[in-house]
């Protein structure tokens, strides 16, 4: 069986708005709302067959693109981008698997379009970064994995060995000069779990505006029937692992931050705790003498501490901190600097121990830095983008097929509960947190295993749209002289 070529012949997209229930705080700024790019895919083959992919991910501002800017500019900023790229898709011409697609595409497209949008905004203005630039494609990049898996008629981690592709690895990735590894004859599939678990432990974000006991009530918490305090989502959700959020600039509101949630946690059961330190030190010593600290006076809670994630800001390549002494302490975890392979060889080269891997950098970017960290010894967790929705599908399989540390982080419930309920009759397991875990076994059929067709949702207009029916017909002409770069 000859291995499927396929290129992109159109796309959809659509804004689904969301808007949280309790704040969600993001170093400086505070998220109350959201929208969630929603993209309707379609690809054909060499023999004109068609097929259809979704893909979803939330346009979270604060998260993608810290700035001083108004929220209203980079939301805007950032919608226009997810339309231009509705474009960039329906013409490209690159055919392939999924994974050559999406390595293209983010080499040579997705630049040129952050670049003109950057463009349109001025000389003088503040430019998106590459991390908006990821999420407003990831997306597109999700839908394209779930209409080769429905082409094919198989679930989308199927499909990344031989016969659904033949490109292996070399092609996309370099080893570290000081390792022994080597990509070639090397596939995605190599590196998953070859038989994954259907549930999965999960994290519960505790934000910096979270109370943790009733002194901390202001009044105005909503009365909607969910838990507010953190005690109290312990006991409903059955909870063991909790991630921290601190602020990384006042070290004793961290530590202080660190041992009360430690010592609620303990209370209630909780047996693994992870510390998010936000982006914000400028120096690896600010965070060791945190974790000493706690080492010393509460020793109990450091063991909980599973691992520390992404202390330092997103640029790795401006701010290339040696971050050694801090790793020895504990396993450091690469989360917004880690945008690509390249990246987290960097990242290893100074110190980091593992990655945070997100399918809102695209699903084919996720699987590449899964491999190239896997090869080199690295650990592996699947962070949240308080992802709702159709969002979470592609999230948690990815945690289960990647194996990480300890199970995958998923918010969405604390947040906005409601927004995911026509998806929660279909998959309940996933959408609602149950003895600590989440429970994939409603996932199944071709691609993501969405099952779409028995979810009741209503969608919003379309937003912007590109190619499909003349591009089919011109398509089959095409795939003789179109290759993957």
């Amino acid at each position: 069986m000859a291995s499927p070529v396929v290129k992109v012949v159109g796309c959809d997209l659509r804004l689904l708005p969301v808007k949280t229930r309790l704040p969600l705080k993001f170093g400086a700024e505070q998220l109350t709302q959201v929208a969630c790019a929603r993209v309707s895919l379609r690809i054909v083959d060499e023999l004109g067959r068609t097929a259809e992919g979704w893909g979803e991910t939330p346009l979270s501002v604060q998260w993608v693109w810290p700035s001083a800017l108004s929220y209203q500019e980079r939301y805007e900023t950032l919608v226009k981008l997810c339309r231009k790229l509705v474009f960039a898709w329906a013409e490209f011409e690159v055919c392939g698997h999924p994974l050559e697609i999406g390595h293209a595409f983010q080499r040579q497209a997705l630049p040129q379009a952050l670049a003109e949008i950057n463009q349109q905004r001025g000389a003088e203005a503040e430019a998106a970064p590459w991390l908006a630039a990821l999420v407003c494609c990831s997306p597109f990049d999700i839908a394209l994995h779930d209409a080769f898996g429905n082409l094919c008629g198989r679930p989308v981690y199927e499909t990344y060995a031989p016969p659904y592709i033949e490109t292996d690895l070399s092609h996309f990735l370099e080893p570290a000069p000081d390792s022994a590894v080597s990509f070639s004859g090397r596939f995605v599939a190599d590196y998953l779990v070859p038989s994954p678990p259907e549930r999965l432990p999960v994290w519960h974000l505790v934000g910096g505006l979270d109370p943790l006991d009733e002194s901390e009530l202001t009044g105005e918490e909503p009365e909607d029937g969910y838990p507010v305090l953190l005690a109290d989502w312990i006991r409903r959700d059955g909870l063991k692992c909790l991630k921290i959020k601190l602020r990384g600039t006042d070290a004793e509101w961290d530590y202080q931050r660190l041992v009360k949630v430690g010592e609620v946690g303990r209370q209630a059961g909780v047996e693994w705790l992870s510390a998010d330190f936000n982006c914000t030190v400028r120096d690896a010593e600010y965070v060791c003498q945190v974790l000493d600290r706690l080492q010393r006076e509460h020793p109990a809670i450091f063991g909980m501490l599973l691992y520390v994630e992404q202390p330092f800001p997103y640029d790795l390549e401006a701010h290339q901190i040696d971050v050694r002494a801090l790793s020895t302490r504990k396993p450091l975890y690469m989360d917004e600097s880690a945008h690509d392979w390249q990246l987290i060889r960097l990242g290893r080269s100074l110190g980091w121990t593992g990655v945070a891997l997100k399918t809102c950098k695209t699903q084919t970017g996720a699987l590449l830095s899964l491999c190239w960290a896997k090869a080199h010894g690295m650990g592996l967790m699947v962070q949240d983008l308080t992802n709702p929705m159709l969002a979470q599908i592609p999230h948690v399989l990815l945690a289960a097929f990647a194996g990480t540390i300890m199970g995958v982080e998923s918010n969405a419930m604390q947040f906005y509960p409601q927004a995911s309920a026509p998806e929660a009759v279909v998959h309940p397991g996933l959408y609602e947190r149950k003895h600590g875990m989440l429970y994939l076994s409603s996932i199944r059929g071709s691609g993501f295993g969405y099952r779409l067709s028995e979810i009741q949702r209503q969608l919003p207009p379309v937003e912007a749209s590109a190619g499909y029916s003349a591009r089919i017909s011109e398509s089959s002409r095409d795939f003789a002289d179109d290759g993957v770069d």
